[in-house]
């Protein structure tokens, strides 16, 4: 599916509508907690958190509540701790990958320090926990570790599997599920656990997620191989740089003949911070239909997830149910 322009002016509408109220939320809930704490920990808190980005996962769980029936205001709290665990995330993975920027700008670590990067992360793990037990009860913090414990393992496989030429489908798949899919079919299920929506709904919801969240990593790998780093304000070809294994690489080496085949390899263990070596892989990726065809992958899985909305057609809140649907759209329209 695409998002023509109507849609995306709707969405746009809607995210800077919600983004507002959720940095509200943020900013009210952050004078209270942070009362009495460290400046400099306040300083790289509102650099972290107020530095620009999607804002997508507290769209979802506000959507995910209201699709439910629960429009209150705590909702926005709710998304503001999502967003914090978001932040933390990405926080640590700048980190973990020594990444020098991150949303068009420097990267926490880069900014203050890797030390002072982690316990930032940190905090922001700690207040999203508290948050979602307070507001969701122990079956909300059930979802929340759930998906953590899984982003942590998949940080793991990642690590094992860098510059592994010979992992497949199954293991990348395995990575995105836990990194990336749960974390954001987390969100969907916690929004509609806070509305009191019910098991088949809370499933539907959190199977939406899964699937958007999976597509929106494919994504997030073709446009380390398309993407404008104008646009997208991270280093194009950093995953290959970094030795991940990603889906249009995997689809390349399946669909490879022995040279080509043994060309990637050598690619991939030779020296990848050569800007020749990422050239000649981009050819390749094209030549080969790596590019072409984990898009339609992506594509399968946006399909896939408005499949498990069918449950909320009839007597829905439309202007939720029809966001939820742009949101599918752009995952695939994006360009950062």
């Amino acid at each position: 599916m695409t998002i023509n322009e109507s849609n995306q002016i709707e969405l746009l509408e809607a995210v800077a509508q919600i983004t507002g109220r959720v940095e509200e939320a943020m900013r009210a809930d952050l004078a209270h907690a942070l009362q009495g704490c460290d400046p400099f920990l306040i300083e790289v808190l509102e650099y972290a958190l107020f530095g620009g980005g999607k804002r997508i996962r507290p769209l979802l769980a506000v959507l995910s509540s209201s699709i439910c029936g629960r429009r209150d205001e705590e909702i926005y709290l709710l998304a503001a701790a999502l967003e914090y665990l978001h932040v933390a995330t990405l926080v640590h993975d700048d980190v973990i990958d020594n990444a020098h920027d991150r949303r068009g700008r420097e990267a926490v670590g880069r900014k203050y320090g890797m030390a002072a990067a982690i316990l930032a992360g940190d905090w922001l793990h700690a207040r999203s926990m508290h948050l979602i037990g307070r507001l969701t009860g122990s079956a909300g913090l059930e979802v929340f570790c759930r998906a953590t414990g899984a982003m942590v393992d998949g940080e793991f496989l990642q690590l094992r599997y860098a510059g592994d030429a010979g992992i497949g489908e199954k293991e990348y798949f395995a990575v995105i599920d836990r990194k990336t899919a749960s974390l954001i079919a987390s969100t969907c299920t916690l929004g509609a656990l806070f509305a009191g929506g019910s098991p088949e709904q809370q499933q539907a919801l959190g199977c939406y997620g899964e699937k958007v969240g999976a597509a929106f990593q494919v994504v997030d790998d073709l446009l380390d191989y398309l993407g404008d780093k104008q646009q997208t304000g991270k280093t194009v070809g950093n995953d290959f740089v970094e030795g991940k294994i990603t889906l249009p690489l995997i689809i390349a080496m399946e669909q490879a003949g022995i040279d080509e085949r043994k060309e990637l390899k050598a690619l991939i263990g030779g020296d990848r911070t050569q800007p020749e070596a990422y050239d000649r892989l981009c050819v390749l990726l094209k030549q080969l239909d790596g590019l072409r065809l984990a898009r339609q992958q992506a594509e399968r899985f946006v399909h896939e997830a408005m499949k498990s909305l069918e449950i909320f057609t009839a007597g829905v809140d439309e202007q939720s149910y029809g966001l939820l649907v742009s949101i599918a759209g752009y995952v695939l329209a994006r360009n950062k």
